[in-house]
Formats: C-alpha cells, structure tokens, sequence
C-alpha cells in the first residue's frame, strides 16, 4: 500500500455523451489536474453522469483522455430533466445544520460552499458540540456574522448536535451535511425539490465522491467504495420493498450517508428525531443516520435517494484513521440494529421474518465476490463487509461503507487503468482491503451493542 500513488481529482463536464467538453477543472479547492493518474467526476450538461479513472499521458489533454474513456459508457444515458425536481416548482425552505467539533479550519471551507447554493430560500445553522475551545463560536459570529447562526450543544455526540439543530430549525425541511466536505453549487436544491414533489417523502440523500486521493489510505478507502452510492435514482418505499433487499429496511447502508441527507422536519418529529445514544462522541461510535433512516421508513414514509445532490469529502488521510473507521463501521452497524429493536421492539418480528431471505442472498453475493477476486478458490482477501451480518452492510459512524454499491448502473468502467472507475477493486492486487481491517470491523460488530448500552446509560444519567 505505501508504492501508492497520488491521483488527481478532476470534474468534467461533457455536452451529452458523446459531445464536446464543455468544462475540466480540478475539483473545488483542488490543485491543479496533473499528468498520470486521474480519478474524475464525468457530468452530461452539470448533471453528475459516472465516473472515471485514466492515466493521462504527460504532454497530453486531460480532458480528452478522460472524455474518451467515458463516452462508451454514457450512450444510454438520457438527457431529460432534472430527476426529481418537479418543474416550476421552488424547494421547500431549508435549514442546514453542520454540526462540528474544534475543527475551525475545516468548518470555514464548508461554509464558503455552503454560502453559495443555488436554494432560493433557505439558512445555515452550526452546532458547536461539546466544545473546549472558542474558536468555532469566534469564526462563526466574526467571519459568517449576520449569514450563519451559531448554536452551542454541550451534550457529547453528534446524534444530540442533530436533534438541537432540528430543534433550532426554521425550515420545512432540515438538511445535513459535514464539516469536511466541500457542497456543490446544485447540492441542496437537488436535495430539497424532491420533498416539493413527494408529500410521502421523509428523507433524500446524495452523491458523496472523495475531494482528495493524495494517500494510500484515501486511494485504499474509495477503492472499496468509499461514500459514493452510484448514479442511478432510487426510490425506497416501504409499501413497496426492493426484490433486491431482502432484509430491507434494515440494510441502511445503502440508503445514503450522514454527510448527505435532507428530512422533512415532520417526518423526523413523527420519530422522535435522532437517538442521542447514537453517533460520532458517543461509545456507541456512530449509527446515528441508519437509525434515523430505517426509523423513518417504518414510520411510513419515503426515501429517495438521487446524485444530482453532489458533495465532496476530504477523506482521513493516515492508517490510523482509516483503522478507526474500519472499528467504526462495525460498531455503527450493530449499535444501530440494537437502537432499532430498544427503541422499535414491534420491528422484530419483520427482522426475524427476513432474516432467511437475507441469509440466502448473502451467501450468494459472497460467492459471487469470492469468485470475481479469486478464481483459482484460494480466497483470503475479503471486501470491507466480510464478516458482517447477512445481508447488511458494514458502515462507518458518520457515512456509510457500501462495497457492493462501488459498482453500482452510474459508475462508468474505462479500459484505462484496470478497467475501474475507482482506484482499484475489491480484493485487486493492487489495493487489497487487509485482513486487519476486516477482523476490526468484526470486532467493532461485537462491541457495538455494549456501546450503544453505555451510551443509553450515560444519556439517561445525564437527563
């Protein structure tokens, strides 16, 4: 993994799939795109399309390397109207919540993007959780006076920072987003003009593609997935549940991640919000999202799920980190499961009624893996799921890791660099997922459930 090397992130904007370049430019606050290789965002007129990976030629124009590899994948790929928008008609008014901990620096490159949406009509709002410093509070009433509001949560744990900013809330529809993320300009109103159009819907999620691939771990990290849930539209309705989700809802993972998410403000009420013995700052080390997602599904409504809600994150950057979300995942996973039968005891009976279909469809996807990584049967190197629950994915705290949507309809798959429009495949030998990782994602699978324990107790200690 340390032979590594660095890829540029790009954004290319093509006239239709197979028109000329319209645009090709880093991606925002990017360095410049250089020769080698180069990891891209493909769009069809700003409509993000695929992506793909190429080796760019020193001397040679990036943009038509790239455009090449991605033309042959983007023939059937229509040009009509914006999904999900429905014409004529305004997003709902809007709160963004950003909750955030003593990273003052990170906070300000998000809210220069955030500051810059297209949404007609909506505000910004920061929870300070659990701070020891006043460097947020200064940046925010300093820099962003009068533009964006300051809140201070006290409460440890990124679950209770999202329920106070609900509670603060102005909007119709409240949206969430990180404090390491850069959002595109289209990104909340792609995320909120759905909710103008479904009165059932309850939540949306978006695209998530990595801002930088500058290390071993972050070029490790997407290769097997990263946040990115592919490009095709998806509508999850539990009056109708998905063929190919045997254990659905309980497989959140593939619903969209923490980083990305708008909910009717209504929807979360009917829910009682977010579990506060949930998330990042709690022992439960994360879940918070895939409780919020699942519980709003059970309540009836609606999930959608669209790429044209477009955000770039700054993945962690060293082995360390990349160990601690791989613990992470695991943890989520179960003390999510486990804050969904605490507090949801009437959804058992469903878990117990899927859990044959899911144990069937999970031999089978295996195989299949197996299969496409070692086709001689050796096994030996499984994707970032192995070991998890049948037929639920392992996902991190605070976003979700969903190997098995890395290939997903949207992903654009070149003949450039091994045939991948991410950094690599699962079980390649050219990025492996280790063994470490996996058998600490087991190992945060275990300690979920004790987590989420400690947590309850120490939220009801503190109340």
């Amino acid at each position: 993994m340390n032979r590594t090397q660095a890829l540029s992130v790009a954004d290319l904007d093509l006239g239709s799939p197979d028109g000329p370049v319209l645009s090709f430019r880093p991606v925002p606050g990017g360095p410049p795109v250089v020769a080698g290789g180069v990891y891209a965002l493909v769009r069809l007129r700003g409509r993000p399309a695929a992506t793909v990976l190429g080796h760019v030629p020193e001397g040679a124009d990036a943009a038509e390397v790239l455009a090449a590899l991605a033309r042959p994948r983007l023939v059937h790929h229509g040009d009509g109207a914006k999904e999900g928008e429905a014409p004529g008609v305004a997003p709902p008014r809007t709160t963004v919540v950003v909750a955030t901990r003593e990273r003052a620096d990170r906070l300000a490159r998000a809210l220069d993007s955030l500051l810059g949406q297209d949404h007609p009509d909506h505000e910004l709002l920061v929870v300070d959780n659990a701070p020891t410093t006043r460097e947020t509070e200064e940046l925010v009433t300093r820099k962003y006076a009068d533009r964006v509001r300051y809140v201070r949560e006290d409460t440890p744990g990124l679950a209770v920072a999202h329920n106070t900013g609900v509670a603060h809330a102005r909007g119709e529809v409240v949206a969430f987003t990180d404090d390491d993320v850069v959002a595109d300009p289209h990104w909340l109103t792609a995320l909120t003009a759905p909710f103008a159009a479904d009165p059932r819907l309850g939540c949306v999620t978006g695209l998530i593609l990595p801002a930088r691939l500058r290390t071993p771990a972050q070029i490790l990290l997407e290769s097997h997935g990263g946040f990115a849930k592919g490009f095709a539209p998806r509508v999850y309705d539990p009056l109708r549940p998905p063929a190919d989700e045997p254990l659905f809802p309980f497989t959140a993972g593939s619903f969209g991640s923490g980083a990305n998410m708008a909910f009717r403000v209504r929807a979360l009420e009917a829910v009682g919000g977010f579990d506060p013995a949930t998330g990042t700052g709690t022992p439960a080390r994360g879940g918070d999202d895939l409780y919020a997602f699942v519980a709003v599904l059970a309540a009836g409504f609606r999930l959608r799920y669209t790429a044209e809600a477009l955000v770039w994150h700054h993945h962690r950057e060293t082995w360390q980190d990349l160990r601690n979300q791989a613990y992470g995942y695991g943890a989520g996973l179960t003390a999510y499961l486990t804050a969904v039968l605490v507090r949801r005891p009437s959804l058992l009976p469903a878990l117990l009624a899927r859990l044959p279909r899911g144990l069937v469809h999970a031999r089978r996807m295996t195989a299949h893996r197996v299969a496409a990584q070692d086709p001689g049967g050796a096994g030996g190197r499984g994707g970032p799921a192995e070991g998890a629950a049948p037929g639920v994915q392992a996902v991190p705290a605070d976003h979700a890791h969903s190997p098995d949507h890395a290939h997903s309809p949207g992903h654009a798959h070149p003949a450039g660099l091994a045939d991948q429009a991410v950094p690599g495949d699962h079980g390649t030998p050219t990025h492996p997922w280790p063994r470490s990782l996996s058998r600490l994602e087991r190992r945060g699978m275990i300690y979920g459930p004790i987590g989420y324990a400690k947590a309850r107790l120490r939220t009801r200690g503190a109340r």
